[in-house]
């Protein structure tokens, strides 16, 4: 472990992320080292633990500084000489974490869209647990990096209930609500034959965290179930999927991308780990914690290997 991390505690008082502002920056020191790592000689490959000692014990400005400084020295992009210097899941890591933290989530979204089939997990996941404000800088990054208009691009992608519901969330904002009356209403739409899903979204999408945590203790003690048993019996599909993890992220994020990293896939593990890292990654870990019953750091030590396990580890940065 580096010293000057734990000097950067007091740069980063009362951050729950876990990289932070490196205390001893010289990204013209960063980048002499960075430019032999990149070159490959012969038939050797590229000295990938120095990039990786770098980029992940760096804050994601201070990456972005040492791009600029890589480019006015040697007049050429960063991110493409990763790119072409490092291949497989370190490369794309690696690649990650030099975007800034809006294109990330634009990325990620983009990738959750492109190709065949729609990866509507991973579309809640970031619509879940952004701020409308933060959707908005987003939205607007998408629009710059793909020259399209997420909002059109989401509602091309989805149909239905679910539409509705990733569209509202996009467009969240805070409307005053009655407790009791948003009670009823939740309470009313699992009634009939059909679960209404409109309640659902009109409600969950448009009032503050602390309503509606209050609305959903409330529904369970007049119903005798959780929210999310009651959306698990009474709908199908997409609709049943999204709104299953709005309750989740209402009722406890941490909890819920404990539970997405549980699964150990690459794309969900590196997505939310360079997503946290800087702002709530210690929550994560506690939550990963109490219901794996084994830390982040352990686990990712049993399902991952080489330089990029040595990446995972340096940004999850230490055992619990």
């Amino acid at each position: 472990m580096d010293p000057d991390y734990y000097k950067s505690y007091e740069m980063s008082w009362g951050t729950l992320g876990t990289v932070r502002p490196y205390s001893n920056f010289h990204p013209d020191r960063d980048v002499v080292q960075i430019q032999p790592a990149l070159e490959k000689k012969g038939n050797s490959t590229c000295r990938c633990s120095d990039l990786v000692r770098i980029l992940t014990n760096r804050s994601n400005a201070q990456r972005q500084i040492i791009a600029k400084t890589f480019k006015e020295k040697t007049q050429k992009d960063l991110a493409a000489g990763v790119k072409k210097a490092v291949s497989g899941d370190l490369g794309t890591l690696l690649q990650e974490l030099l975007m800034p933290p809006l294109d990330f989530e634009a990325h990620r979204l983009q990738q959750a869209m492109v190709g065949i089939g729609t990866d509507e997990e991973t579309l809640m996941e970031i619509l879940c647990t952004r701020s409308g404000k933060q959707l908005q800088e987003i939205s607007a990054v998408y629009k710059q990096l793909y020259k399209k208009d997420l909002e059109k691009e989401l509602k091309g992608e989805t149909s239905g209930d679910f539409a509705k519901l990733v569209l509202a969330l996009l467009n969240k904002e805070n409307v005053a609500g009655v407790v009791q009356r948003d009670i009823e209403a939740l309470s009313a739409s699992l009634n009939g034959k059909k679960a209404d899903a409109g309640p659902w979204i009109d409600i969950l999408t448009s009032r503050d965290l602390d309503h509606l945590n209050k609305v959903l203790m409330g529904l369970e003690l007049q119903t005798g179930q959780m929210a999310e048993q009651a959306v698990e019996k009474r709908l199908t599909g997409d609709i049943r999927l999204g709104l299953k993890v709005l309750v989740q992220c209402i009722q406890s994020p941490d909890i819920y991308l404990a539970k997405r990293l549980m699964t150990m896939k690459t794309p969900i593990v590196q997505g939310i780990m360079v997503s946290h890292s800087e702002e709530d990654l210690l929550s994560v870990r506690a939550a990963y914690l109490k219901l794996a019953g084994a830390s982040l750091y352990t686990s990712l030590q049993k399902h991952f290997k080489g330089d990029h396990l040595q990446a995972l580890l340096a940004i999850c940065r230490s055992e619990d």
